[in-house]
């Protein structure tokens, strides 16, 4: 009985009898008849290997045979069966073409030839079109297996490659676990044995190159030797990476199965691979760079699409994609195909609206756009209304705007939209959906009233009001984050009802957890460090005063943090840490960047300034950049970014990327949206949680051909707070329940007991303000609301009220968009309480801390690392809570304490060592050990004859037999310097740096 055979050859044979039906070169029925050409049951040809030339990387039999079936009139002046002075015109015009163009473009729009228009390729037909259907089927798809694709070593052979009318468009190499041989043999045969200056590897003449095993797909779009660059091609499975068991046969036969098909692959072809063209804005250079799809973004868009061919319009998708996963292309494949969408013959949308806070994102789409020529010149970025209408009525389908002008560009427009359907892309969905500007947006797209209709009714304008808050019925909306917050999954997230509850999940995810398996990403918290800053203070005034002591210790840790003397030593680890451990040629072949997050604008100009002069000190060849909004005071004067810098603010990204510039130094700005691979660290001296610290943190996560790692220094955070934050998003995030609308009521019920106003006094004030009243028509009802709440309510009362207050309308204002029913009472009451709260009176709250700042002053300072951590994050899809509606508060009640006992709390908690007999421990390390050390035979003798690397190892050795030696006298220091491995690097530099240049 003959076995299975598990090789190589066996996987190759596989996938060539899928796509063809023809085993090995045997005709189906067995008989061994040649079956070159036969077209199997995927209608893919068997190609034979000795049709291919390799002068013009093309298979002239397929070629041909294309042309005469479906170009019979160019058949004689191609004369593609002959070796003629014809052909070899024809073939060179055609290379010259898809070097130039790129075989993508050649196969789309053809070339032109002397006289002749030559098609090459037809692309998808519809299915209303039979001609169109007839054209389509003459394609002809081929597979051919070994292919010698080199001009010089004859013998080099490819396991697959796939040709479209002659034209190569994939190769293969294949590789089979069970023969111990996996994926990543197959991209270093690529890497090796793959010259990417051989014709059919130059870039552009195929799509992409495949390494391919029975469990792993990489895809590669340029070869360039061991630069090049592989990504995943996976589905994902339980969040991560791979694929998932296949019960039908290989786990990666989706590949061929589905990918390769005729249609699909022609739909990669029309809508998602294309070469762009990137142009450096400072230096005007311009490079070529090919794009074909991952996985996640083909089936996220292909999903989407179908979804809304059999729903049409008024959905709802949440997209939870990492990031740094390729959001933006996957947003611009979209937004193009959905204008195009089609349902019961009908197109589904009229004009797609972008909405996004990223410019980036506004460049990508019409780079992506302008290659698809069935929907060419169809973008434009709104800024004004003037701009939009003009769109709109000039055909424009996709209109990119931000979040902030949208609302405000088509409440302009009037009923010219009413009856249009519109598919609204958002970006980072978390920041673009307020309670409040969603509600303006719905509003804006669902129009005005006609001119023409009844004046309206307070009740009317009430219930309009009310509707526009709901998510439109004539509106789909496609949310992308990767942060999603429970209002984000609430309004856009998909309803799975269980055990009493209603969880919301994304329509699709890709989640932190793959991406970072796949390696398409990094992991931020690989290695992250934390700094445990000790400060000990003293008091400066004879007397004792008291203040609140928690204010008091909020302010003395933001006092010692922003100390000049504590800043220049933080800049001093941070520089000293990037010229041990980052610089060239370390990371990212030399061309490694750092960021610095700072706390407050004032935090980062002082940074800067730090930076600057710890640079000079260093002599180092780089230099700092700091990027901060607006015009702060500093030094008795306004500063900006641009006097600062030297430069225009405008440029700061494109400068980050040039020498000398290392170091960006952020107060806020560049911590979301920042797209830069070669940062590699980041120095953090900022309070992060939640969303914020996986926001900013991601930052570093960017993949770079050269990048294997990041780092992350932390003045502020501890581990536990970045876990925390990070698990929520690192495999799908679910929220858990919905958000309970009754307690509105009860917020509602909370706030009318408070007597602060009456039912009568909400509903005059909405009527005046519906109608236009005047201003000070307003202020009488909302004064004497005000004065109500002055004499009914004592301070704890009134923090309570206005508490909750806010959390009302903000609530109203999220769950408005997603409540099946409308309560007129809520929405009075909503538009009532936002005129009313800015007219409360925050209680006066006496500082009972404000002075201490003049009381004290900085003994010492001193930042030590603690160990690199890897943060394991649980294995587990992220589960939040819904948003709290509940609300209330009181003032936290003074905690009085003296100033000397205030200071001993601190130190106590923030202070430097304690040592048991601290004057004879500073006795021995400041005389004992240098001392100990220079009489050391074996470190005098490596000083004095050896270099300073040789001459450390050996300070080392006799630095530990020193503390050693001194346990009994020093059992304090002995156990410090034994378990604490920062302290022993701190003594060990300090000894050296005091001894090494004394030469014996």
């Amino acid at each position: 009985m003959p076995k299975t055979d598990t090789s190589e050859r066996a996987l190759e044979a596989l996938i060539v009898a899928e796509l063809t039906g023809a085993r090995g070169g045997t005709a189906p029925d067995g008989t061994g008849d040649d079956t070159w050409g036969y077209r199997g049951l995927y209608n893919y040809i068997l190609g034979n290997p000795e049709d291919y030339d390799r002068n013009w990387t093309v298979d002239l039999a397929q070629l041909g045979a294309f042309v005469a079936a479906t170009q019979p009139q160019l058949v004689r002046a191609l004369d593609l069966d002959h070796d003629s002075a014809a052909r070899q015109k024809f073939l060179a015009r055609l290379q010259g073409e898809t070097a130039k163009r790129g075989v993508i473009d050649v196969l789309r729009k053809g070339i032109r030839h002397g006289a002749h228009d030559v098609t090459l390729f037809y692309g998808s037909p519809s299915p209303e079109n039979l001609y169109a259907q007839q054209r389509f089927a003459a394609n002809r798809f081929s597979v051919t297996r070994q292919l010698r694709y080199s001009r010089e070593e004859t013998m080099n052979a490819l396991d697959l490659a796939i040709f479209i009318n002659g034209l190569p468009v994939f190769t293969f190499e294949l590789k089979n676990n069970i023969t111990m041989q996996t994926v990543e043999d197959a991209v270093e045969q690529y890497r090796r044995t793959r010259d990417p200056r051989e014709k059919l590897f130059e870039f552009g003449r195929c799509v992409a190159h495949f390494a391919v095993d029975d469990a792993d797909i990489r895809f590669c779009t340029e070869l360039k030797g061991k630069a090049s660059w592989f990504l995943p091609f996976n589905k994902g499975w339980k969040d991560g990476a791979g694929n998932p068991p296949n019960p039908g046969g290989i786990k990666t036969d989706y590949l061929w199965k589905q990918i390769l098909l005729p249609l699909g692959l022609t739909d990669i072809l029309e809508n998602y691979a294309q070469i762009v063209e990137e142009k450096n804005p400072r230096t005007g250079r311009k490079k070529r760079v090919q794009i074909f799809p991952r996985y996640h973004q083909l089936d996220v868009v292909r999903k989407l699409l179908a979804d809304v061919r059999e729903n049409g319009a008024g959905h709802r998708y949440l997209v939870q994609h990492s990031a740094g996963s390729g959001k933006s292309n996957s947003i611009a494949w979209l937004a193009h195909q959905l204008i195009e969408a089609r349902k019961d013959g009908n197109a589904v949308f009229d004009t797609v609206v972008v909405v996004t806070d990223r410019r980036i994102l506004d460049d990508q789409i019409h780079q992506t756009i302008r290659n698809f020529a069935q929907v060419g010149a169809t973008v434009g970025h709104a800024d004004r209304s003037g701009t939009l209408r003009g769109f709109i009525e000039g055909g424009k389908k996709i209109v990119i705007t931000t979040v902030q002008k949208f609302p405000f560009i088509l409440d302009e427009i009037g009923s010219a939209h009413r009856d249009r359907y519109f598919a609204i892309v958002i970006d980072e969905a978390h920041s673009s959906q307020g309670g409040r500007t969603a509600a303006a947006l719905n509003a804006a797209l669902a129009g005005a009233p006609d001119a023409g209709e009844d004046e309206e009714t307070v009740e009317d304008t009430i219930n309009r009001l009310m509707e526009a808050r709901k998510m439109l019925p004539n509106a789909s909306y496609f949310a992308f984050t990767a942060t999603p917050k429970p209002k984000t999954l609430q309004l856009f997230g998909i309803a799975v009802p269980t055990d009493g509850r209603k969880p919301y999940r994304p329509f699709h995810s890709y989640t932190m957890k793959q991406a970072i398996q796949e390696k398409f990403i990094l992991d931020v918290l690989a290695s992250f460090t934390p700094i445990e800053s000790f400060y000990r203070l003293v008091k400066t005034v004879e007397h004792d005063p008291e203040f609140d002591e928690q204010r008091a210790r909020k302010k003395l840790r933001r006092y010692v943090e922003a100390h000049g003397h504590a800043v220049r030593k933080k800049a001093e680890i941070m520089v000293d840490h990037f010229h041990d451990c980052v610089a060239a040629p370390r990371k990212i072949g030399g061309e490694a960047r750092a960021m610095v997050v700072t706390g407050s604008v004032q935090r980062a100009i002082e940074y800067f300034h730090a930076f600057r002069h710890v640079l000079a000190e260093h002599k180092s060849p780089y230099r700092a950049i700091v990027a901060f909004s607006g015009e702060p005071e500093y030094d008795g004067e306004k500063v900006t970014e641009a006097s600062l810098n030297g430069f225009p603010a405008r440029d700061i990204a494109n400068r980050f990327e040039e020498d000398p510039y290392r170091f960006l130094i952020c107060a806020d700005k560049f911590q979301t949206g920042y797209d830069q691979p070669l940062l590699h660290t980041m120095y953090v001296d900022k309070p992060l949680s939640g969303i914020k610290a996986v926001q900013t943190l991601s930052r570093l996560n960017r993949a770079h051909p050269a990048k294997y790692d990041v780092f992350v220094l932390d003045f502020q955070n501890d581990v536990d707070t970045i876990r925390d934050a990070f698990e929520d998003y690192y495999r799908t995030t679910v929220l858990s329940d919905e958000t309970d609308p009754n307690r509105l009521h009860d917020l509602k019920a909370d706030l009318d007991r408070a007597e602060v106003y009456s039912q009568l006094q909400v509903d005059e004030i909405v009527e005046k303000y519906l109608r236009g009243a005047a201003r000070d028509a307003l202020d009488p009802v909302l004064d004497a609301c005000v004065a109500a709440y002055r004499e009914r309510l004592d301070e704890d009362g009134q923090v309570d009220f206005k508490s909750r207050a806010k959390a009302f309308c903000r609530s109203y204002d999220f769950l408005a968009a997603v409540l099946p029913f409308s309560q007129a009472e809520w929405e009075k009451l909503s538009i009532f309480l936002n005129l009313l709260i800015g007219k409360l009176p925050a209680p006066k709250e006496d500082d009972l801390s404000k002075g201490i700042l003049e009381t004290v002053d900085m003994d010492s300072y001193r930042a030590e690392k603690q160990a690199v951590q890897r943060i394991q994050l649980a294995d587990a899809e992220g589960e939040i809570e819904p948003i709290p509606v509940e609300a209330g508060g009181h003032r936290p009640e003074p905690q009085i304490e003296r100033l000397s006992r205030i200071i001993e709390s601190f130190n106590d908690l923030f202070g430097a060592e304690h040592w048991e007999d601290a004057d004879r421990i500073k006795r021995f390390i400041a005389e004992d050990l240098p001392a100990g050390l220079s009489a050391d035979t074996a470190y005098r003798n490596a000083r004095t004859n050896s270099d300073r690397q040789n001459a450390r190892i050996e300070h080392d050795r006799s630095l530990e037999r020193l503390v050693v030696g001194a346990a009994k006298d020093h059992s304090g220091l002995y156990k410090k310097f034994m378990d604490d491995p920062h302290f022993r690097r701190w003594l060990s530099d300090r000894m050296f740096d005091l001894t090494y240049e004394a030469k014996a």
